[in-house]
């Protein structure tokens, strides 16, 4: 008689765990040939990349050399140019395959998870891609004004190195912390949503989330201009305040819902 192909469990429970991990596995190489190939087809497109990323301080140079400040972008080293277009295929195939290996990344959690879980979680993701990128590209906007200011404090005389590292960190630094800090109603709506805190402590806080935000904002950015700290500051003010009204709206639907089940409870007391 032939033996059928199964998968017996061992003794122990032990196959769980195993097809846990062997899942996981499978995920994890899924997720890393998916940057692979991001990484290659950055690598091909590295040219339109490297000129969308200097395309800020390409607007800002006229205005350098009308005030007599010489300031070009470097590549330092031998090798430096190669290094220096890895790392950006890097980032931009990261980039490029994050619908794949965040996919790969909730299909190994959702499983776990009960139903309304599943649609909740799905939602936010869903929500907090498009604020990511929304912060990440208002970044990208006001770089110019925040590298004309920094930029603009060479004395005259003097001219102005920047490194193809130093100016690539500098723009990624900028678009990683607009986007986190565009993720701040997600978090606020989350903790609500799981009865952490409710729309009345968040507005007893209020004064001091916003104390605290202007902080961040001027920790965060890697300038030193108030200017950009209030280009940071103030989106995540009016994001927090717009998660402060859901969750207000949130504890609301869930009052009239505990009445309403408080009143059915005393209608079948008085029934039986």
């Amino acid at each position: 008689m032939a033996l059928r192909r199964g998968k017996p469990p061992t003794p122990g429970g032990t196959m769980p765990l195993i097809e846990h991990l062997r899942e996981l596995r499978s995920r994890l190489v899924r997720g890393v040939l998916a940057i692979l190939i991001g990484t290659i087809i950055a690598w091909i497109c590295y040219e339109p990349i490297l000129d969308f990323l200097t395309q800020p301080y390409n607007d800002i140079e006229p205005l350098l050399n009308e005030r007599g400040i010489d300031s070009d972008i470097v590549i330092t080293g031998i090798g430096g140019a190669f290094n220096f277009q890895i790392k950006i295929s890097l980032v931009v195939g990261i980039l490029i395959a994050s619908p794949v290996w965040l996919w790969q990344m909730w299909g190994f959690i959702l499983p776990a998870m009960h139903r309304n879980e599943k649609r909740w979680a799905l939602l936010l993701t869903a929500t907090g891609a498009p604020l990511f990128l929304a912060g990440a590209a208002l970044a990208y906007v006001i770089m110019p004004k925040a590298m004309d200011v920094l930029i603009g404090f060479v004395p005259d005389g003097f001219g102005n190195l920047v490194t193809g590292a130093e100016y690539f960190n500098f723009i990624i630094r900028m678009m990683l912390v607009f986007g986190v800090a565009a993720e701040i109603p997600l978090v606020v709506v989350l903790l609500n949503r799981i009865g952490a805190v409710s729309a009345a402590q968040l507005a007893r806080a209020r004064p001091w989330t916003l104390i605290g935000i202007f902080i961040f904002a001027a920790i965060a950015t890697p300038t030193t201009d108030p200017l950009t700290m209030l280009f940071l500051a103030t989106p995540m003010t009016v994001l927090y305040l717009f998660a402060e009204l859901i969750a207000k709206l949130t504890d609301r639907r869930k009052g009239k819902r505990v009445t309403a089940e408080l009143a059915d409870d005393e209608v079948s007391s008085l029934d039986d």
